[in-house]
Formats: C-alpha cells, sequence, structure tokens
C-alpha cells in the first residue's frame, strides 16, 4: 500500500490527529519487497539476471515454470524492457517447457553486441538420481545435473539462436567420486560471467552429490574462453576449465564440504576476487592474480575491522559499480549457529532467515600481494513484512546514474530502484559523511538531570478512512545516540522513560556490558540486548539504538561496530511485534550521570551514519554535569527547533 496517496480530508479526523495522520505519507517505504517492479513470470520465478543490449533495452533471463523450485516443465524464458523495468516484452522461451529441465541462466554481451545465454541443461532427460543417503535412495529433482549449454541472439534479445551448443568441463575429482563415477555430471550456476583481458569467463558450481540440504558437498569452478568474445562461430570456441589441478575453490580448513554461488569481481589490477557461501555460518573469498588459474587459500569474509562477516546458507553476492567500489549482499547472520546440530532451536536452519537482505560497501585498497576489497558495517536493503519470506538471487544494474537491484523470493521477481539518498550516505562514508544535527529531536551535551521528552514517531496509527478504523503502518523509527562512561554498579538504567502503566521506553547496562532496550506501548513490550563484553568497567564508549519501523529491526551500533551477536548468538539484530503503536512514555526522560553525550534522531540512522555521528560524539570532550548546572538545564529544556513536546 502506498501512503503517498493519502489525503486526510477524505475522512473526518479529530484535532490534533492530522498532524499524525498527514505523516501516514512516509508509510511508503522503497526498501518493501512489494514497493519494487514486478517481472512477468508463470508461478516459479528464480534469478531474474539482465544485461543492458547496445539497442538500450533491458534484457532480463529468469527460470520459471508452473511448479515449485525444481519440479518438471521448468525452463528458462526472456523478456525485454525499453523503460527500464516498468513493462516488458511477452516472455520467450529460451528453453521450452516441452523440453528436459532448462535452468539457472545467466547473460553476458560480448563487445559486438552479441548476448549469450548460458543455462542448466536436463538434454538427456533423466528422471531420477541416486542420493548419497545410506542405501542411495532416489531423489526426483534432476535441475542441477546434465550438461551447460548456451543459446545466443545477435538482435538484442528478441530471438535466440535455434540450436544450443555445449560447454565442455573437464573432470575433476568431485566428478569422478559421484554416484555415477562422473558420467553424469552434477552442477548448476548463480554467478555471472565476467570478462578479463578479453577472456571470457563463466561460473560452475560442481556437486558432488544429494543428500542433506539436497546439494552434500559442492566446489566452485571457472570455465575460460579465450576466443569467445570475437569468435563468430561457436563451433570453434576455445574452452578450459580452472583453477588448474583436481580441487575448485573451497572452504578453509576445518570447514564443511560445501562451497557454492561463486560470485566474481574484476578488480583495478587485474586481480579476480569471489565471495560464496558455506554452511559454516560465514561467507569465504579469495583472490586470483593469474587469471584463474590459482587462488589464495580461501578465507571467511571480514569486515574492515578484522570480525567475521555472518551468513548462512544463501547466496551472497558483489557486484563493482561504475565508481569503481563494490557492494556486497548478504544476510548479516549466522557463525556457529548454522550447522551446530546440539543448538536446540527449531528455526535454527542453514536455509532460514533471508529476510531482511543486507548489503555492505566496499573499496579497494593495497596488500602485499596485491588489491584487496575492505567492506564497510551492514546496512538494511530489502525486507518483507512476513518474516518467513527468503528473498536471494539478486542482481544489480546502473541506468541513468541510478542503482537497481533485483531479487526473488521464487514466487515473484522485483527490481527495486535503490534510493538515491541511500546510496549517497552509503559511498560518503568513505570520504566526508556528516550527520546533520538540526534532524535531532534531542540534543544534550551532559547527563545527571531529567529533561523534557521529546514526541517519538509512531509505528502504527489508527487509519481513519475506513469504516473499520484498522492501522496504517507508517514505517518510521528513531535512534538513540550517547555518549557513556560504564559505570562500576552491576547494571545501570542510563535512560528512562517508562510511565506508570509501562509505556515508553528503557535503556539498560548491563552488569556483564551489554545493552538492554525495553520498548511498550502498554499493551505490547519489546526487548532487545546486544552482546556482552562491550563496555570495560570506567570506560567511555559511544553507541547508538536503531529503532528501524520498516522491517520492526532493533539494531546496536557501539564505536565503529555493528553488533552482531558476536559467538553469543546468530543474530545482533531483532525484531519487535508490527502490533506495537509507539514507544511514548512520561513527558520527562531521565538521563543518568554516566550519559555525556545524547542524541535523538526522529528516523532510523543507517549503520553508516550512527558510525560518523559516534566521531562526532567522541571529539567533543563530554562530560557529566552536577549541582546547580544540571538543575539550571533541566529547567531550560533541550529540544532541537522545530521539535514537538508531550503537553
Amino acid at each position: 500500500m502506498n501512503q503517498n496517496s493519502f489525503n486526510p480530508a477524505d475522512a473526518c479526523i479529530p484535532d490534533g490527529i492530522e498532524k499524525i495522520m498527514l505523516q501516514a505519507g512516509q508509510a511508503h517505504d522503497w526498501r518493501l519487497l512489494s514497493s519494487g517492479m514486478v517481472i512477468p513470470t508463470e508461478f516459479y520465478a528464480d534469478q531474474p539476471y539482465f544485461v543492458t543490449a547496445d539497442d538500450g533495452a533491458l534484457v532480463c533471463v529468469v527460470t520459471t515454470g508452473n511448479g515449485h523450485e525444481g519440479s518438471r516443465g521448468q525452463h528458462v524464458v526472456s523478456m525485454r524492457s525499453e523503460d527500464g523495468g516498468v513493462t516488458w516484452s511477452a516472455p520467450l522461451d529460451v528453453g521450452s517447457r516441452e523440453e528436459p529441465e532448462s535452468s539457472y541462466a545467466v547473460l553476458l554481451k560480448a563487445p559486438g553486441g552479441r548476448i549469450f545465454c548460458f543455462y542448466n541443461f536436463n538434454e538427456d532427460n533423466i528422471r531420477a538420481m541416486e542420493t548419497v543417503y545410506p542405501g542411495n535412495p532416489l531423489t526426483f529433482r534432476v535441475d542441477t545435473l546434465g550438461h551447460y549449454v548456451f543459446k545466443f541472439s545477435d538482435d538484442h534479445g528478441r530471438n535466440w539462436s535455434e540450436n544450443y551448443f555445449k560447454v565442455p568441463i573437464r573432470e575433476t575429482r568431485i566428478d569422478r567420486e559421484n554416484i555415477r563415477g562422473g558420467k553424469v555430471r552434477f552442477f548448476w550456476n548463480v554467478g555471472k560471467p565476467f570478462v578479463l583481458h578479453g577472456a571470457a569467463y563463466l561460473s560452475i558450481h560442481k556437486v558432488g552429490g544429494f543428500g542433506e540440504g539436497f546439494l552434500a558437498s559442492t566446489e566452485g569452478w571457472l570455465v575460460r574462453s579465450e576466443n569467445l568474445l570475437t569468435e563468430p562461430d561457436p563451433e570453434k570456441f576455445l574452452w578450459e576449465t580452472l583453477p588448474e589441478g583436481d580441487t575448485g575453490l573451497i572452504t578453509p580448513p576445518a570447514g564443511g564440504l560445501v562451497a557454492e554461488e561463486q560470485s566474481y569481481s574484476v578488480l583495478s589490477d587485474g586481480s579476480i576476487h569471489v565471495v560464496y557461501r558455506t554452511i559454516d555460518g560465514y561467507p569465504v573469498e579469495s583472490y586470483s592474480r593469474d587469471g584463474g588459474r590459482s587462488w589464495s587459500p580461501p578465507q571467511y569474509r571480514s569486515y574492515a575491522d578484522g570480525r567475521r562477516m555472518k551468513n548462512p546458507r544463501a547466496a551472497n553476492f558483489t557486484w563493482k559499480c561504475e565508481n569503481g567500489r563494490y557492494l556486497h549482499w548478504f544476510h548479516n547472520h549466522g557463525g556457529r549457529f548454522v550447522e551446530n546440530k546440539e543448538v536446540d532451536a527449531p528455526y535454527v536452519g542453514s536455509y532460514e532467515d533471508r529476510n531482511p537482505a543486507w548489503v555492505s560497501a566496499g573499496i579497494e585498497k593495497d596488500s602485499q600481494d596485491g588489491r584487496v576489497i575492505v567492506w564497510s558495517q551492514p546496512e538494511i536493503l530489502l525486507y518483507d513484512d512476513d518474516p518467513f519470506i527468503r528473498m536471494s538471487y539478486p542482481d544489480l544494474f546502473e541506468r541513468d546514474g541510478d542503482l537497481y537491484i533485483s531479487e526473488t523470493q521464487k514466487a515473484m521477481a522485483r527490481i527495486h530502484r535503490i534510493d538515491p539518498d541511500f546510496v549517497k550516505r552509503l559511498w560518503a562514508q568513505f570520504d566526508d559523511l556528516v550527520v546533520d544535527e538540526s534532524e535531532c529531536l534531542l540534543s544534550l551535551d551532559a547527563g545527571g538531570v531529567g529533561v523534557p521528552m521529546p514526541v517519538l514517531p509512531k509505528f502504527v496509527v489508527r487509519d481513519m478512512r475506513l469504516p473499520t478504523y484498522g492501522k496504517v503502518d507508517l514505517r518510521q523509527g528513531f535512534t538513540i545516540s550517547a555518549a557513556v562512561t560504564a559505570p562500576d554498579a552491576c547494571e545501570s538504567v542510563l535512560l528512562d522513560n517508562i510511565a506508570e502503566g509501562g509505556r515508553g521506553w528503557r535503556l539498560v547496562l548491563t552488569g556483564n556490558g551489554a545493552l538492554r532496550f525495553i520498548m511498550s506501548d502498554g499493551q505490547t513490550l519489546s526487548c532487545h540486548e546486544s552482546e556482552s563484553g562491550l563496555w570495560p568497567k570506567g570506560q567511555t564508549q559511544i553507541f547508538s539504538v536503531i529503532v528501524d519501523g520498516g522491517p520492526k529491526i532493533v539494531s546496536f551500533v557501539v564505536g565503529s561496530r555493528f553488533c552482531d551477536g558476536g559467538e553469543e548468538r546468530q543474530f545482533g539484530w531483532s525484531r519487535f511485534s508490527p502490533l506495537l503503536r509507539d514507544a511514548g512514555g512520561r513527558s520527562q526522560l531521565d538521563v543518568a550521570r554516566e550519559v555525556n553525550a545524547l542524541r535523538i534522531f526522529p528516523r532510523a540512522l543507517m549503520t553508516c551514519e550512527a558510525i560518523a555521528l559516534h566521531r562526532t560524539l567522541g571529539g567533543q570532550g563530554t562530560r557529566p554535569l552536577a549541582g546547580d548546572e544540571a538543575r539550571n538545564l533541566q529547567a531550560q529544556g533541550t529540544r532541537a527547533p522545530g521539535a514537538l513536546l508531550d503537553a
């Protein structure tokens, strides 16, 4: 529902409510999946990938069908859009639904304008395959075996070659050791092709066998053609499988058997970077300095501060943008919990919780081995109101100066224009990002006082347009940022706005050095806690509590780090109920003496904004106030211009 169309004059709104209802115009959130532009498919929709044709049209391929993923009749279709994805031509079969399964297509455009479409094809029409379970029972899912093939288009994706052509892939150990001794190849691909030094590179994820998690063991490989981009005759293409040797891209020592869905980027010095998913709770990355013939020892991907990124068994892709910087799509949870069979939790699983999607920004830096990518802290990119929705298999393209990203939750594929302000702040963190503190509802440079509490943005309000008077989800939020010196007490209430009856919010520093944030509307109570050990006794830390009313997520940022749960938990962020109306409490906010500075913003700051603000607060040399100075401040109030105070 796009609340931008709301007109308060259409309903009889009591005095004092109209201002709140006008805020319903903010309820449209570009990050919400339903805000995207739909790509037409049948019932199933997977891997919507794009190239821009030489005539300016956007060409899309997608795997679709009338059944669920892996069902008989699954096939690849393509379509064109001349208006950036708003409307599409009728889907055109690349692989027919009447043929055996064709699946998981990717596109590559040659300099001369020819477009190649590569995909899996169950050419031999195998209807069942033995698994690696005891006794070798059968699986009837056959979309990840057969041959890797391609068709091409010389008219900008309007038509495809009548015949398909096979890509020969060198047999390696993982093939020879499969249940059919390599006579049938098990594989698939989600990684987009790329070009390096005039050669084309195709990604392949080889499968060792089908079993637990469907794909029991996997490795990453590349297929290189030095003349595909220049030779007009597909029968004369030259092919080689990389890396050299018998083992592809795998996990680090002591890692699991799953190393798949490789995503490649070419760095400015010609190095190849790859990132891929595992069942270890972390993504893996590696670099090749010799065109893919060998790779650096695989390592779990880390942020610039050295902490490992978390990710479940879900696609995590990296793209190089036109400005030479990078974006990384992942899901920001995982660790040892993902495949820990001893964890007694009903929804812990390697494929779970792909909502929301997060993004990290990257820039190149020099290392002793060559250029590498260093990564920022995470930001929420896309979400759905249903937490069980699993979005994945994105693609990114740029058009007219804007960034667009696609995704699918397997039943509907969409394209989303990334908000330019989001992009601007994301890139500015590497340069001179500054947070405008004039936005503040409350700005305080001392603690030990009680001050007037401004009105926080509401999460939901009554919809006066409807005869049922149901709710409007405003998708608003707020951010609390503070500098705090840890007390010697076991537990300290830093900020308190709780009213009689339980309404309001409270922020506590626990005895084990964690932040605990509580908010309630008197009916619905929400409690959130960071990992422990954030505050050594007597030291000062600067932090933010970000309450995002879009995805209904509370997250903590301490110093320059997003709190991701560490080794204590799978998730650092947590959800609050969509039924929570607001966090409004008393008209006074009690600020503890340990608080050296405080800012409250009427929106959810981005992680990078919170970190930039922390640098500002850390340079102020703030201190607690006491005695007459504190009492004077309490009497004066501290609201910023335009802030709303309770009557």
